[in-house]
C-alpha cells in the first residue's frame, strides 16, 4: 500500500526533476529508484510516529491509523510477535477501527519492538536511496538529496 501511495509520489517527483533538467535516461532511472526508496522510508517513519509521538510533536493523533483500520508495519510486526491475547486485541482494534484500548495497543507495539523494527526498515530504504545517488556526479544537489534521506529517518514529526 505505501508503495502505491507515498512512495509513488516521491518517485514521480524525483524523476520529474531529471526530466525538467533534461538529463539522460540512466539518471532518470536512478532518481526514480531514489524517490521510491525515499518515499518508503518516509512513510515507514510516519507509521512508526503514529504510535510513538504526541499530536504536539507530529500534528497527528496517536492511533489514527488504527481508527482508520490501517495495518501498517508496526502493527504487522506486533501481530507477528505478540501473544495470542495481544494479537486478538490488535485484530479486534483494526477490524473495528477502535482506539478504545489505545494504551494497551501502544504498550503491545512498544513491547514487541515494532517501533524499532519499523525504524530499521526505514533506515534500510534510506540507505538504498542513497546508494542510487552514488552513480550521479557529485554536486550540491546530490548532497542535499543525501541529507534529505538522513532527515527522513531521523525526524520526529
Amino acid at each position: 500500500m505505501i508503495q502505491r501511495k507515498t512512495a509513488k509520489l516521491f518517485e514521480l517527483a524525483a524523476e520529474l526533476g531529471v526530466a525538467v533538467g533534461g538529463n539522460d535516461k540512466s539518471e532518470s532511472v536512478l532518481m526514480r529508484n531514489y524517490g521510491m526508496d525515499l518515499g518508503l522510508a518516509y512513510q515507514l517513519i510516519d507509521d512508526a510516529l503514529d504510535y510513538s509521538h504526541s499530536v504536539k510533536e507530529t500534528g497527528k493523533t496517536i492511533g489514527n491509523d488504527i481508527a482508520e483500520g490501517k495495518t501498517t508495519l508496526p502493527m504487522i510486526h506486533a501481530l507477528r510477535q505478540g501473544s495470542a491475547a495481544e494479537v486478538k486485541l490488535l485484530r479486534s482494534a483494526i477490524s473495528e477501527g477502535s482506539t478504545q484500548h489505545l494504551a494497551s495497543i501502544i504498550e503491545i507495539i512498544e513491547s514487541t519492538g515494532a517501533i524499532e523494527y519499523t525504524a530499521q526498515a526505514a533506515k534500510r530504504y534510506a540507505q538504498k536511496a542513497c546508494s542510487a545517488l552514488t552513480q550521479i556526479l557529485p554536486s550540491p544537489y546530490r548532497t542535499a538529496l543525501h541529507d534529505l534521506a538522513g532527515f527522513v529517518v531521523e525526524r520526529s514529526y
